[in-house]
């Protein structure tokens, strides 16, 4: 059976298995097996070796624990301690045992105690190296993981709070209609099913297609210009290099338009609301324009669209976005910058 890297990686057993033979691979090439005549000598190799094997594990489980502990400086003298402790056990034994059972030792250097020593040295990090560097990439694995889980975790509780935000909004125009073109009702219900549908859809996906998107804006924008539009100035632009090619989060750029109309159009007074939007070059800009009315009328705002989307961008981005909202007393403005992935990433 054909194993995997990431099934090593992440498996702890076959993480020991491979440190083992690794270790036992750099022991064989180092102290030339073809010197090993007979079942015997073979065996004696395989016992000098696991006491080298058995060194490391002692320092791995019983003093680098002190490295978490911050005792740095006790570890490294327990460790030169056990080193030179197990140097004259592995001396005296493969002295009285190993040199009789294979020629192994075929300089006369290679029966001195400093060999003994540089042996037990090397067999240590060929052993703790690997074991060290597994560590690591298992607990940062295990770190990106939760991160994950955490992020994933806060979006879809902003998403769940955006959508009773959004029905809020959508339906309070739809009332604000109804009041003063009765007759224009049953199609803006319509209209309304239409973006209710496209909401309740797209809220199990992390990605909808940027023209899907668009067009949910575009029907959002016509539904409001049917309550204001008489009185108000809306323009919407958008120049896209390719609809087709780009992916975003759904219900991402909503909460700013939803802004927009819901404090910029709050008067009797003539208003504005304009909106741009522009990609190229997978980056995506939005701008958003409207005015303050001078005479405010009471809105009722829990400021959770623009907070939770601002929570969004952060969690989806990072630092990979840019965002700067200004409000000058007469004037509303939104800038908004980030990048697109492509449908085929």
């Amino acid at each position: 059976m054909k194993l995997k890297v990431d099934n090593v990686l992440d498996n702890k057993w076959w993480q020991e298995v491979a440190i083992l033979l690794f270790s036992f691979s750099i022991f064989s090439l180092k102290n030339d097996w073809i010197l090993f005549n007979s079942p015997i000598a073979v065996f004696s190799g395989v016992g000098y070796y696991l006491m080298l094997y058995l060194h490391a594990q002692a320092n791995r489980f019983f003093l680098l624990p002190l490295v978490k502990k911050h005792k740095g400086l006790l570890y490294l003298g327990l460790t030169i301690l056990l080193a030179l402790l197990f140097s004259v056990i592995v001396y005296e034994i493969s002295s009285v045992w190993l040199t009789k059972a294979s020629s192994l030792y075929e300089f006369s250097h290679q029966k001195s105690y400093q060999y003994q020593l540089a042996t037990v040295v090397g067999t240590l990090i060929c052993i703790l190296g690997p074991v060290m560097f597994l560590k690591f990439y298992r607990e940062e694995k295990k770190k990106r993981e939760e991160a994950l889980l955490f992020n994933q975790m806060q979006l879809n509780s902003l998403k769940s709070q955006l959508n009773p935000h959004f029905l809020f909004n959508t339906f309070n125009t739809l009332y604000g209609i109804s009041l003063e073109f009765p007759q224009r009702t049953p199609d803006l219900i319509m209209k309304v099913s239409q973006l209710m549908r496209y909401q309740l859809e797209s809220n199990a996906k992390q990605c909808v297609s940027l023209d899907e998107e668009l067009s949910f804006i575009n029907s959002y924008i016509q539904l409001e210009k049917e309550r204001v539009g008489y009185r108000c100035e809306i323009t919407y632009e958008s120049r896209i290099d390719n609809e087709n090619a780009y992916k975003i989060s759904p219900m991402l750029l909503i909460a700013f338009v939803e802004n927009a109309f819901k404090h910029g159009t709050c008067a009797i007074e003539n208003c504005y609301v304009y909106i741009t939007i522009v990609v190229e070059k997978g980056k995506l800009c939005l701008k958003i324009l409207n005015s303050i009315p001078e005479k405010k009328v009471n809105v009722v705002s829990t400021g959770i669209g623009i907070r939770n989307t601002t929570e969004r961008l952060k969690l989806i981005y990072g630092n990979d976005y840019k965002l700067d909202i200004n409000n000058s007393g007469k004037e509303y403005t939104v800038d908004l910058e980030l990048p697109l992935k492509k449908i085929a990433e």
